[in-house]
């Protein structure tokens, strides 16, 4: 029952439903076929108008898996104008029933489905992720968050509004039109429905970009949307490089919203793009530094390997990760210890193998970027107790790292790493800290590991997040909403508050005769 769980399902068996522990073991396609290079506009394959391609690398091995045709301005008008035709008034989509698009959303998680394993495996080799947690973590989720919003697209619905003089007014919740959707690379499958989802659930048509360092998967995703029943255009798939795709879409004028998720830089230009353009409505689920507090009265052990999971999960390749995690000082010495003693442990290597937890980096950029924090870490003076370097010469693997004695002005304590480094603060007394903890231009999740309800709740209140855990961590669900505070993004993904961004409320009021004539 157990041979498909490595070392950290069973450190961690409190973060994993115990449905995967019951499971048969599922074995990868080490090799997936690659199906899908080209763009995906009005339900059809496509060259790029420019008739360049870019390279997708196993970040295990820094081979070139696939070239895929690349998106520019023109590959993005040609889907925006697939999608506007879609979406016109009359439309087969437009006047589709509610109730279809639930069933069109349930189909595509009926297909995801059927053809997981394939998306695991494909997602592992694209990315660099375990095959455990592409298949049971990632798709899990997935097929959640496609089946919740099926269930709410015959559930938006207005309002009758009372007002003054004698007229029937009330409200009607419309699609916003053509969104423009634009993915990150760590979470590529999951990002996408995340963004699917809620959109089409409205009733408004898509071009979507996913990453170019993992493009593969929101392609094959593609096929299947249109073996679903999809009407032509409903949902266009351009992938390309940020600056020229990207770009593009967060310029375009004929798109009506744009989503975002990425680095907090990138979201900044995006917000400039889209008010420059067409002052389009903006969503954005940007970077982190999350504060995770450990009290003296936690559960020691529990805070431990949960911290542990909060920060090296995924690589750390997480916007919520648990990176800035502040211990009280009669425990410190203890959770260091421990802690290190369980992250030199952590088995690295091929993300196929099913005793791999930690995979690698998404590429040598990033890998580049991690190392030089590290190195900055030593040179301000805080002590690194295992890790440090990089793991073989071959594809982009990173030691999982630990400092210790970490100080707030140091860089690794402000500046999101987004890898497997970990930062260890001590404080004194709870006053000091939830300034400490909010000292920080970020505000996307939070977490506290206490007994003391009392604390909990004062520091759940207090701390500038938009996700708060308590006594856990990393605990998503379909009908919860995710998103930040300060410069963490704008706007909620997940649950109702998800389908906020994509429609429009209309006011309809009507004079209703004094008399009947």
């Amino acid at each position: 029952m157990f041979k498909f769980i490595s070392r950290s399902r069973t450190v961690f068996p409190q973060l994993y439903s115990n449905s995967y522990f019951s499971a048969p073991a599922v074995t990868p396609i080490t090799s997936p076929d690659i199906h899908f290079t080209k763009h995906f506009i009005n339900n059809e394959w496509q060259k790029s108008v420019g008739g360049k391609t870019f390279p997708t690398v196993n970040p295990s091995t820094g081979e070139v898996i696939a070239h895929v045709e690349e998106g520019s301005h023109e590959d993005v008008d040609k889907a925006v104008k697939a999608a506007q035709h879609a979406f016109r008034f009359g439309s087969p989509w437009r006047k589709l029933d509610a109730s279809e698009r639930g069933r069109l959303l349930n189909k595509l998680a009926d297909l995801i489905e059927r053809d997981r394993t394939y998306l695991a495996s494909l997602e592992t080799l694209d990315n660099g992720k375990p095959f455990f947690d592409s298949y049971h973590v990632d798709l899990d989720l997935v097929l959640k968050v496609f089946r919740y919003y099926a269930g709410f697209a015959d559930k938006v619905y207005g309002k009758t509004l009372t007002v003054d003089g004698n007229y029937f007014s009330y409200t009607r919740h419309e699609p916003v039109g053509v969104c423009g959707q634009v993915i990150p690379w760590n979470f590529p499958l999951l990002m996408q429905a995340w963004k699917l989802a809620p959109a089409l659930a409205t009733g408004n048509t898509v071009v979507l970009k996913p990453a170019e360092q993992t493009p593969l998967t929101a392609l094959y995703v593609g096929q299947l949307i249109k073996e679903a029943g999809f009407p032509p255009g409903v949902v266009n798939i351009v992938p390309g490089y940020g600056p020229s795709a990207g770009g593009a879409i967060a310029s375009h004028k004929g798109i009506d919203k744009i989503a975002f998720t990425g680095s907090t830089e990138v979201g900044q230009i995006v917000m400039e793009a889209a008010a420059k353009s067409n002052l389009k409505r903006v969503t954005l689920e940007l970077g982190g530094k999350s504060p995770n507090i450990v009290f003296k009265d936690a559960d020691i052990d529990h805070a431990i390997s949960t911290s542990h999971f909060g920060l090296f999960f995924n690589q750390g390749q997480c916007c919520c990760a648990g990176s800035r995690i502040f211990v009280e000082e009669e425990i410190y010495d203890r959770f260091v210890e421990r802690t290190v003693e369980i992250t030199k442990k952590r088995k690295i290597g091929n993300p196929f193998d099913s005793k791999t937890e930690q995979g690698p980096q998404i590429d040598g950029i990033q890998m580049e970027k991690i190392l030089n924090l590290i190195k900055s870490g030593n040179e301000e003076g805080a002590k690194m107790l295992c890790g440090g370097g990089r793991v073989g010469d071959k594809g982009f693997f990173v030691s999982p790292t630990v400092f210790a004695d970490v100080q707030d002005n140091m860089r690794i304590a402000n500046e999101e790493i987004f890898g497997p480094v970990m930062q260890i603060l001590k404080f004194k007394t709870a006053e000091e800290l939830l300034g400490r903890a909010n000292k920080t231009m970020y505000g996307l999740a939070a977490s506290v590991f206490t007994k003391d309800i009392d604390k909990a709740m004062y520091f759940a209140s207090g701390l500038r997040a938009g996700t708060v855990w308590i006594n856990c961590y990393d605990v998503f669900s379909a009908q919860a909403p995710f998103g930040g505070f300060k410069m963490s993004g704008i706007g909620r993904e997940l649950g109702e508050y998800g389908l906020q961004a994509y429609s429009e409320i209309k006011t309809v009021t009507m004079k209703i005769p004094e008399k009947n004539s």
